[in-house]
Parts: structure tokens; sequence; C-alpha cells
């Protein structure tokens, strides 16, 4: 019988006489605060407030569409029951919200983080933002992380005058490293951000000394893990991976998605209302700890996931990274670096100064560019068009073979 933890008839009571009452929670971000690049644009209106402006740019911008056919973790499968990466960010959402709404937050910023935060992300999962991160090492001795080239889609790719706040929340989610309690570290100014998000294109450990500036930040930062940690074992018992939810542990949050999300969410809220911070019991944080251990184990690091990643995704991304690159070198605007990328950015760039022209940016941060935004697909057709007789090739499993 599932186990779903609820709060306590204390705290219930709580909240229901501080609603009663309206009364604010002190530490939510106010949207009066809200900083931008240019101030003299994105003004806040009765009907478009500050931050459910964010929300429509990230739902309009060009790429949002691309999260549908982005992988969580399992590629090339047909099955229209396996999360993409749309599906991930509107769940990461929706448990932000949640959590947000009886902590009594800004829920607008909440959404904006959460919709925004794996723009940047590659195709091919976490398998592909390794295979990249190298080769741009490989050529600049720089790093690519997706929730750094996130901020880069929204603030210098396909420029939306993003508020500071968002920029932040989406730089920090930090999906992978989970902590017990998390305190914001408050942000105000562009030029730190900017120097924040700088040094984890030069060293790869800042990444894990980022924190988000709002309590906002940090609930999408937290609901990024509980969001992937079920619903990744969901998936994969759809691809018959697993033989049952009883190969993982119940310590206290339970092992099916419904579970880990109700019970991790409702520790959260327990013994977060009216702090400045976010915290979990200690039975919930340890639990959520080692069910990122067993997913690991279990489901990511198998062969059945890893073999097609390293033996084809990783040498074909090598070859179509070096055949862009040559094109650039040589200036050649027949190339598809030109005609399907160069050429997209500069026409949904409507909000950038005249005199902006995406071409003049370094080689092989346009490469990196290009290809972090392409889908799945994509990517395989394109491998296909450019190499037609290379011995690396993919096929997807069908919807009767598994």
């Amino acid at each position: 019988m599932p186990k779903y933890n609820s709060l306590s008839k204390e705290l219930q009571q709580r909240i229901m006489e501080d609603r009663k009452n309206q009364k604010e929670n002190p530490y939510a971000f106010k949207d009066e605060n809200i900083i931008r690049r240019d101030i003299e644009h994105d003004k806040a209106n009765l009907w478009r407030p500050a931050f459910v402006r964010d929300v429509e740019k990230i739902l309009h911008i060009p790429y949002y569409n691309r999260y549908f056919d982005k992988t969580q973790v399992f590629s090339l499968y047909k099955n229209d029951d396996i999360s993409r990466r749309g599906l991930h960010v509107q769940l990461v959402s929706r448990i932000a919200r949640n959590i947000g709404k009886v902590l009594n937050l800004n829920l607008d910023l909440i959404e904006a983080i959460a919709l925004g935060h794996d723009l940047g992300h590659t195709p091919f999962g976490h398998a592909g933002e390794d295979f990249l991160s190298r080769l741009y090492y490989e050529h600049t001795g720089r790093y690519f992380n997706h929730n750094v080239h996130s901020v880069r889609v929204l603030d210098k790719i396909i420029k939306r005058n993003m508020s500071l706040q968002v920029l932040d929340g989406i730089l920090c989610h930090n999906g992978e490293l989970e902590q017990k309690e998390y305190r914001p570290v408050p942000l105000n100014s562009f030029d730190n951000f900017d120097k924040k998000a700088e040094a984890c294109y030069i060293d790869k450990k800042n990444i894990g000394h980022l924190v988000p500036s709002t309590l906002e930040g940090c609930v999408v930062r937290v609901s990024d893990i509980i969001a992937y940690l079920g619903k990744d074992r969901q998936d994969a018992e759809r691809l018959k991976m697993l033989k049952g939810t009883e190969v993982f542990s119940d310590e206290g949050i339970g092992s099916s998605n419904a579970e880990i999300i109700n019970n991790l969410s409702v520790s959260i809220m327990e013994h977060s209302y009216g702090k400045e911070y976010l915290q979990m019991d200690e039975v919930a944080y340890n639990a959520l700890k080692l069910g990122k251990v067993e997913n690991n184990e279990i489901i990511y690091g198998t062969d059945k996931v890893r073999s097609d990643y390293s033996e084809k995704i990783e040498p074909m991304m090598r070859e179509i990274y070096e055949k862009l690159l040559y094109d650039l070198d040589k200036k050649d605007t027949s190339s598809i670096i030109y005609r399907h990328h160069i050429n997209y950015v500069n026409s949904n760039n409507f909000y950038t100064a005249k005199d902006f022209k995406y071409e003049e940016t370094k080689p092989n941060d346009i490469v990196t560019d290009y290809i972090a935004s392409m889908t799945d697909d994509y990517f395989i057709d394109l491998h296909e068009h450019l190499f037609p007789n290379s011995k690396y090739k993919v096929q997807y499993k069908g919807y009767f073979e598994h």
C-alpha cells in the first residue's frame, strides 16, 4: 500500500490562519525588486506582471518547442509514454509551484525559472552534455554545462532582456547536487552574475558552488531532483528495463513516483514554512541521497543505457562538430550551420541592436550553440545528411520491440 505523508495538523492550522489574515512571506521575492539589463523595457502592468513577462518570453522563444524532442534519460526509443525534456520542465514547474504556494512565495518567478531551466540542454541528455563539453574543452579550454548554456540561450543568443532573478535561478538550478538545506545568497547586479557564470566556463568545479539568490530559485532547484527521481524509474519500468519498483529501497519517501513527489514535497513544506531557507528532515534527505545513488546504479549507469551513447552518439557528435567548425573557418555560407543556425538566430533576434552580427561570435561557440540547440531526431538526420557513408548509424527501437 503506498505511503503518503501529510503536513502536520498544527502547520495546516497555522497556514490557514495566515491566509485568513493575508499574511505575506517576508522572504518571498517581490515583483517591484526585479532587475533587468534594460530597465526601460518590459515594465510590469496589471495584465502582464513582472515575472509573467519572463514566463511568456520563455514560452515564445523559438527553442522552447525543441524541449519536446530532447531526451530526458532514454534515447532511441519509439515510445509515446517515455518522458522528454518538455514534460520534465512542466513537472518541475508544477512541483515547485505546489511547494511555493504553501510557502507563500512568488509563483510567477518560480514558473519562469522552472520552464527555462533546461533550454540549454543538449540532445541525448547528460551523455550528450558530457560529449559536447569534451569537444568544447579540447578546442577552447572551456567547459560546456547545460545550466550555464540555458542562460546563454536567453541572455546572449536569443536575447530577451530576461530578469536577473530568473537567469540566476536557471544558472543555479543544478539538480544533480542535493542538499538538506538551501539558503539563498543575495545577488544584486548583473556584473556579479556575469562573473559567476563565466567562472563555470573556466572551471567546472565552480558549478558545485552555485547557490540561488532567491528562495524561489531554491525551490526550483530541489524540485528538479524530485521531478526526475521517481519519473526516471517509471520510464525504466515502461521500457521493461526493471523487474519492478522492489529493486529500489523504501527509506521514508517511498519508491514510486507519486510517493516520492508527495513525501519529499511534504517534508520541505513542513520544515521550511516561515523560514528564510528551505530544509527537509534527516529521513527525507538521506532517502533522497540513496534514491539518486540507486538510480545511477540501476538505471543511468547500466551498459544498456550507456552503450549506444558511447559507441555511436559520441563519435557522431565529434564528426558533426569538426565538420561545422571547418565550414565556419572557411566562411562557407552554403553550409548548414549558416542556413539552419546563424540565419535562424539573426532572424529571431528582434530585441538585439541592429549592429549585432551573430556570425562574428567565436566559431567554437557558434558550433556549440548549434549542437546544443538540436533535438535528438535533428541530430541524427543532420549526421546522415553530412556523412551518408559514415560507419556510425543509429536505429530507434520500435513500438513493438520492447
